[in-house]
Formats: C-alpha cells, sequence, structure tokens
C-alpha cells in the first residue's frame, strides 16, 4: 500500500556527502513506511529537511469524522507549533495557500492546503527563515510539489477501498442469492455460514435467532448437526447474548479502547486455543433478533477491514435469512406470534388508531348488547284480490263483440264480450213455429173430444215450450257482463273476432277494488317466527313513500321452491284501503314478531349458521 520505490527526478545532487547520506537515509525511510503514521512522519521529515531555512513544520489530515487532527510534526520533539496555529485556521477556512510574517525577523509562517478531488484532505505548515522573496516562493513550490506525494497516498487508498467496497458488495450478493436459492431455512443458513467463512478465511461461523427472549443457536459453518457438541453450543450462545445485550459488535481481542463486555468471548477464545472472535448483533424492524460469530486462529485478528466486510454481508442477507426462519416455524407458533403481536399493538405504545377503533367496537358492541328493539321478519309481498271471479264460455260458440279488454274499470253488468246469436236466433224461430201447429193440434183433438190425442200433443206442448226457454237462456248468455264493479285482471279478445270459444273456456278475471289480501313469501328459516294475527307493515314499489299496515290471517303449511330459496305462502289483511291500490302491485313487507337485544338480531343469521354448520360436521 505504501510502495512509493518510483524514481524522483531533480533532487539537489550539490551537497556535502553528509547531507546526501542523510537524504539517502529519509528517502529509505520514506519508501519503507508500512503504516499511514510512518508515511506522514517520513514524507514531513523528507520535505521539511529539503528546505533551506525550515525551523518546524506541522501536518494536520481530516480523519474519518471530517475532523482535521495532527498526524505528524518536525521536529518530532522540541517543536512548538503554536505559532503556525493562525495561519492553519485561515488555510482551512479559505482553501489557498497563505504566507504570515511572524513578529521575529525574517521568519514567516507558510501554510499550503492538501486538495484531493476539490475536496480539502489536510493541510502542512512551515515555520522558515528566509532573506528574500524568491526563497519564500520557492519553498512554497516545494511545498506544493511534495504534496502530490500525499494525493498519490489518498488515491491509492481510494482504489483499495473501492476494491474492498466491490468485493463486499459481490460477496453480499453472492450469499443472497446461495440464501434465496435454498428452500428452507435449515439449508440456507448452513450454506450461508459455510460460504462466509470461506469468503471471510475463519475457522467457523456460527449463526444464532432469538427464541422467544432465548437465544438458540441455529447454523454452524462445514456442520449440518448443530446440537451435538452441546458445551460448545452454550458457549456460542452466550457469546451472542453478551454482544446482543450490549447492542453492538464485540471484537476480542479488542482493537481499541473502547471499553465492552467480553467475558464471554474470552472465555470462547481460551477454549479454543486463544482464537479470534468477533460477534455481530442482528437488527431489524427496530429489534434484536439474532447473533452471528465468526471464529479465526490465534495470530490472525480481525481488522477494521473485515468487519465491515461482515457488516455489509449481514445487513443485505440477514433480513432475508430471518424471513426464512420466521416461514418455516410451525404453524401454531406462527398464529401465536401473530396474537402476541396484535396485542402488543393494542396495549403497547404507539398504533393510536388501532386503539381508537377497539374502544369504538367495544363501546358499539356493550351498547347494543343492552339495547333492544324490534325482531321484524321481511317478505316479498304481492296484492291480490280478495275475490277473483272468472267470466267463462256458456256454450261453444264464435265470438261477435269484445269491448272490454284487462285493465279495463267495469260496473256491474257491464258487457264484457257478446257471442253470436244468429243461429240460436233461427232454431228459436223454427221452434216457435212448430209450438203454434202443436197448439192448433191440441185444440182441433179437444174440439173432437178426443182425449188420448190431446194429452199426447199436451205433452209435445210441454216439450216444446221447454226448448224455447232453453234457447231463451241461450240467447240472454251471449251477453257476457260484469259480475260486479272491480278491475279486469285478465283477458283480451279484441285479436279475436270471430274466432270459436269452447266450452268453459275462462275469458276474463275480475276482482273487486274494495277488497284486498297481501301475499307473503316468508323465508323457511323466519316462518316459526310467524304467528297468526301478528302485525306488520309494508312499502310497495310503486309507491314507496306510502305504508301500510296489515294483521296476519293465514299461514299455509306448504313450502315453495323459488330463486334457489324455500318459502311459505302467508296471507294478511289490509288494515286501510285507498284507491291508489292495485291487484299485482309488489314490495317489501315486515312482519313485528316481538322486541329482542339488537345484538341478537342483527347475528341471528350467522348464529343459526353456525349452528346448523356444527351439528352437520360434528353430530
Amino acid at each position: 500500500m505504501f510502495d512509493t520505490s518510483e524514481s524522483i527526478e531533480g533532487n539537489e545532487s550539490s551537497g556535502t556527502g553528509n547531507q546526501q547520506e542523510r537524504s539517502s537515509e529519509l528517502w529509505g525511510a520514506f519508501t519503507s513506511a508500512c503504516s499511514e503514521d510512518e508515511y506522514y512522519q517520513s514524507w514531513l521529515t523528507l520535505q521539511s529537511e529539503s528546505i533551506a531555512g525550515a525551523i518546524q513544520s506541522l501536518l494536520i489530515v481530516a480523519s474519518k469524522s471530517e475532523q482535521f487532527a495532527p498526524v505528524a510534526r518536525w521536529p518530532e520533539t522540541g517543536a512548538n507549533c503554536s505559532l503556525l496555529s493562525d495561519v492553519i485556521e485561515r488555510v482551512l477556512d479559505e482553501h489557498c495557500g497563505l504566507l504570515a510574517e511572524l513578529e521575529v525577523a525574517n521568519q514567516y509562517a507558510i501554510a499550503y492546503p492538501i486538495m484531493v478531488d476539490e475536496n480539502l484532505y489536510g493541510v502542512i505548515a512551515l515555520e522558515v527563515s528566509a532573506a528574500s522573496e524568491s526563497q519564500l516562493k520557492s519553498i512554497m513550490e516545494k511545498l506544493q510539489w511534495g504534496t502530490a506525494w500525499l494525493e498519490l497516498l489518498v488515491r491509492r487508498k481510494q482504489v483499495d477501498d473501492n476494491q474492498a467496497l466491490l468485493h463486499r458488495l459481490k460477496t453480499s450478493v453472492d450469499m443472497l442469492a446461495i440464501t434465496l436459492n435454498k428452500e428452507t431455512f435449515e439449508s440456507a443458513a448452513t450454506a450461508f455460514t459455510t460460504e462466509l467463512a470461506v469468503a471471510g478465511d475463519c475457522e467457523r461461523i456460527s449463526l444464532g435467532f432469538l427464541y422467544g427472549k432465548r437465544l438458540k443457536l441455529q447454523a454452524v459453518s462445514h456442520s449440518s448437526d448443530v446440537g451435538k457438541k452441546m458445551n460448545l453450543t452454550r458457549a456460542i450462545e452466550r457469546v451472542m447474548d453478551e454482544a446482543i445485550a450490549q447492542r453492538r459488535e464485540i471484537i476480542y481481542p479488542a482493537t481499541d479502547d473502547e471499553v465492552l463486555i467480553n467475558r464471554e468471548h474470552e472465555v470462547l477464545s481460551r477454549q479454543q486455543s486463544m482464537a479470534s472472535i468477533v460477534t455481530f448483533p442482528l437488527y431489524g424492524k427496530d429489534r434484536y433478533y439474532g447473533g452471528l460469530t465468526c471464529e479465526r486462529a490465534a495470530g490472525q485478528p480481525f481488522t477494521d477491514r473485515d468487519v465491515e466486510f461482515f457488516r455489509a454481508v449481514i445487513s443485505l442477507v440477514g433480513p432475508a435469512l430471518e424471513n426464512k426462519y420466521l416461514n418455516d416455524r410451525p404453524l401454531f407458533v406462527k398464529i401465536k406470534k401473530a396474537g402476541q403481536q396484535q396485542l402488543e399493538r393494542l396495549f403497547g405504545k404507539g398504533y393510536i388508531g388501532r386503539k381508537l377503533a377497539l374502544l369504538l367496537i367495544s363501546a358499539l358492541v356493550i351498547f347494543f348488547s343492552f339495547m333492544h328493539g324490534d325482531y321484524r321478519v321481511s317478505a316479498d309481498i304481492a296484492l291480490e284480490g280478495e275475490v277473483r271471479r272468472a267470466v267463462v264460455v256458456p256454450f261453444s260458440g264464435f265470438i261477435d263483440q269484445a269491448p272490454a279488454r284487462a285493465g279495463d274499470l267495469v260496473e256491474k253488468g257491464q258487457l264484457l264480450c257478446a257471442l253470436d246469436d244468429r243461429d240460436l236466433r233461427l232454431v228459436s224461430l223454427s221452434k216457435k213455429s212448430g209450438h203454434r201447429q202443436l197448439k192448433r193440434q191440441f185444440q182441433e183433438a179437444v174440439a173432437k173430444h178426443d182425449r188420448p190425442l190431446s194429452k199426447i200433443i199436451e205433452a209435445q206442448l210441454d216439450q216444446s215450450q221447454a226448448e224455447l226457454d232453453l234457447i231463451t237462456a241461450k240467447l240472454d248468455r251471449t251477453l257476457l257482463k260484469a259480475p260486479f264493479a272491480g278491475l279486469v285482471v285478465s283477458g283480451d279478445l279484441s285479436q279475436r273476432l270471430g274466432s270459436s270459444v269452447e266450452q268453459g273456456e275462462v275469458l276474463f278475471e275480475v276482482t273487486p277494488l274494495d277488497a284486498y289480501r297481501v301475499i307473503l313469501k316468508v323465508d323457511e328459516r323466519r316462518i316459526r317466527d310467524v304467528k297468526l294475527g301478528q302485525q306488520g307493515a309494508l312499502v310497495l314499489s310503486s309507491l314507496p313513500g306510502k305504508k301500510y299496515t296489515f294483521t296476519i290471517s293465514k299461514i299455509t303449511p306448504i313450502s315453495k321452491a323459488e330463486e334457489g330459496r324455500t318459502y311459505f305462502r302467508v296471507e294478511a289483511k289490509l288494515d286501510s284501503i285507498d284507491s291508489s291500490l292495485r291487484p299485482g302491485m309488489e314490495g317489501i313487507g315486515k312482519i313485528t314478531i316481538d322486541q329482542r337485544n339488537l345484538f341478537s338480531i342483527w347475528t341471528r343469521d350467522m348464529y343459526d349458521w353456525l349452528r346448523l354448520s356444527f351439528w352437520s360436521w360434528f353430530s
């Protein structure tokens, strides 16, 4: 990382042998630097001693927290850099090189910013002694050229960080693909820990999940039997509990000065011959749900880059493993957890809307549990005339007139239809002529005192008179009239004039307008609640703004299937009648049964269905 063996041209070739030896020594220290601190110190020393008149120097660099702090000073001991603080502060504010004259004659403070991609990375400041402006200009130029080595360090660090980031991303995606490709949590966890142990150069990686309040080890790399080594299993679970309890990642041996309890990590490390251990608590959805413990052999500690690598993988794969773990739980556990979650939301913090809804529902249930109202049975209704008289054909014949049709209002005795009477009149004339002849014969027999003949003719006269009376009656019945005032509900002969009709054929139906009956179709599930004499009300579809009351008068004990349901026919009488009613009107009727609890009324259908279903399933 800190290989700076590139050749440097333009070094000053003049000087004494001691200066050349010192320069070689400084370059050797600079090129062999093994850490950032050594790199900064050797570079600052080399830079400062190469500048004639340099008294002291200071290098400050931005840390990860974006705070600037000194990382190197020259000379390393005995230097007082307070004189350089003001010029450094100005450079940090203005981001440009500055020169400031000090109180001592011919001594100056020079500071130059270290810029990388237009971002301020650090500041180098020197206290120098110079006699001319050209010397100061030369010093500033050397500082400007020298900062290129620090920029090179930053570039190399960026390349290393980018490579590490790409490696973490690639490994995380690969691990996620491996996890999602497994059908069960057990196989996914085993595959994940094994692959992560190989990628992270670990001897063992263990994965545990919280089961209630207790953490349970779920998977160990390169092992399919987790509970085989009970002592090791318990030790790893205690290590994970220790990290979860402190809500922090725990590295053993510790790499910083932060005080964390790592007693269980120390115990596990001794059991495993002083192994290096790092434990990550798994966090998601505002809670800790598990832990991941990584172990290496002694002498292979976990670095910050290793921790970042494991953290990146866990942040991506952890939620997928948790989902598989939750999905693979037994059904009764899922139901229990779901119930606990809902109870926590109802009685815990937050979820104000849900709590208000529960309070409202509870208040409504309590209110309607004690509130009573009318229990009514609804049914489809139809109006029918109380009397429905049929007008039939008295004898076979032909239609001559048909002035009435369905829908007409008729008065009593009004002509509805007339049959053709021409044949009957001819027969009547013939019968009358024969009757007159028999009368003359009867008179002649009486005049001759022929008693037997007169008796015979008298009998024939009676027969002839009966036939005449029958024909006269038929002639009267050719006029079909309304039996009473009312409405013609069926029959239309306007298109059948001259056609034949047979005896007994129904031509018209007439019903009165002053007497009605209500027909209710009561569902079989509610027929047991209906009794004679019960009151009710109906609303007709054609008169939705008017309500009519009725009284149950008859319950027909015969059911009828219609539209997939079974109904009973119930008859009722209207309490009041007006001229707006007509036979055949339909609507909705409600029979008032009694006073009941509102909750029982509204849940009656469900309660009956549950009782019937329970009986059909378990009886």
